[in-house]
């Protein structure tokens, strides 16, 4: 394998690195048979690595179209229990056929940095055409300078904007975002919010939902929901997670079956911390469950462990667990903040509250347990909306976005 490798080192290009390897391959394959010799260990190995690496340079005739992709974004699920749009995108794309190359996995954000840029650089006779996730704060930087590096090696690259902040983020950064948003070949959201927002910065931008598949979420419609409440979010205090506890205590004395369970990572600010101790503080300890991080595929199954969400974040744009939580059919109470507005409408698929403001979400859940029909009407609105979010919907939509800037930035 090594003389293989020292080989392929020299050539250029997928389809005549392909053909190269082709010929190779043959070639070897020939000098065996003639020379009447039988296929030792090491010749099998030999032309077995031919034949893996004309499978990793050709494409097939069904595959010629798509362009290997680069995605850069936070592919963190592994090391920190939080998964990211970005590795839902890679995973499909993967499966639909397309050559993917992911960056990064890296816990630590600077490491991270790093290598974003290294792989930017290192893989660029790898990938066509790039993705680029974009947020506010550092982040935003570090978009900046992988744009940069990216121009350097005359890749094109779609940016994907997130976060609920990044509309504030870029009112005192004009220039700066409208110039990054500018370089791109194109500029996606998943959310009405930022695509509103965002849109002084750039006009044609392109609404892209986040998405589920939705086969992996059972729907249960809730007509008449019990009061097992579910929480499910990164222990950050952006999320507002002690905001849950205090909902908890302020019904417990009407309702002494209350119970909340709290599925999430911690993020390390003191969040998880904090709302443990006011469990206590509040005398709610034993009615408020903190389950940690699970598995993505195990998340419908907590959902539908409870019949009640709370979103209590202070800060947000399309947040999945909220699609998610639709999706299942839950009865959902979230905070009035960012882009919910523009997923949930208030008495229609939801109820909608003021931040930080315990009584209210109190008794927005007590709503639901109260009044004749809301429960299950909400319910099913959730899930009908989200039903446009499918991945079988959505996917397609990506790939055509990739074709068609590749077809426009190679001719």
């Amino acid at each position: 394998m090594c003389r293989i490798g020292g080989w392929i080192g020299h050539q250029h290009g997928g389809d005549d690195v392909a053909g190269r390897i082709e010929e190779r391959c043959t070639s070897e394959a020939r000098t065996a048979t003639e020379s009447g010799d039988s296929f030792g260990h090491s010749d099998k190995k030999r032309i077995y690595g031919l034949v893996v690496l004309r499978a990793e340079y050709m494409p097939t005739v069904e595959n010629r179209n798509r362009p290997p992709v680069l995605l850069v974004g936070n592919f963190l699920s592994a090391t920190r229990g939080t998964r990211g749009v970005c590795e839902d995108l890679a995973l499909r794309l993967k499966a639909a056929g397309w050559s993917v190359i992911t960056t990064s996995s890296r816990p630590g954000r600077f490491v991270r940095l790093a290598d974003f840029l290294v792989t930017v650089w290192r893989q660029r006779n790898r990938y066509q055409i790039a993705q680029v996730d974009v947020y506010s704060g550092p982040s935003f930087l570090w978009a900046e300078l992988v744009c940069w590096v990216l121009r350097v090696v005359r890749k094109p690259y779609v940016l994907t904007l997130h976060g609920g902040n990044l509309p504030v983020y870029a009112q005192g950064r004009y220039k700066r975002v409208q110039h990054l948003l500018q370089s791109a070949c194109a500029v996606t959201t998943p959310s009405a919010y930022l695509f509103q927002q965002m849109r002084s910065h750039r006009q044609d931008l392109v609404l892209l939902p986040n998405s589920l598949e939705l086969g992996k979420y059972p729907f249960k419609r809730r007509d008449h929901p019990a009061l097992n409440l579910v929480w499910l979010r990164a222990f950050h205090n952006i999320y507002n997670p002690s905001l849950a506890v205090k909902v908890v205590a302020l019904l417990a004395d009407d309702f002494p079956a209350v119970k909340l369970v709290m599925i999430g990572p911690d993020k390390g600010d003191g969040s998880l911390e904090s709302a443990r101790d006011l469990a206590l503080e509040l005398g709610v300890a034993d009615r408020v469950i903190f389950s940690g991080s699970v598995p993505k595929e195990t998340t419908a199954h907590w959902l539908n462990g409870g019949d009640i969400f709370l979103n209590t974040t202070r800060i947000d744009n399309t947040p999945v667990s909220v699609v998610e939580a639709m999706a299942c059919g839950l009865c959902i109470v979230s905070t009035n903040v960012g882009g919910i507005p523009y997923l949930l409408k208030d008495e229609h698929d939801a109820l909608l509250v003021p931040a930080d403001d315990a009584v209210a979400m109190a008794k927005a859940v007590q709503r639901f347990l109260t009044e004749d029909g809301l429960a299950g009407r909400l319910s099913m609105n959730a899930r009908r909306k989200v039903e446009q979010c499918d991945w079988s919907t959505i996917l397609p939509k990506w790939e055509q976005l990739f074709i068609d800037i590749i077809q426009r930035t190679t001719v």
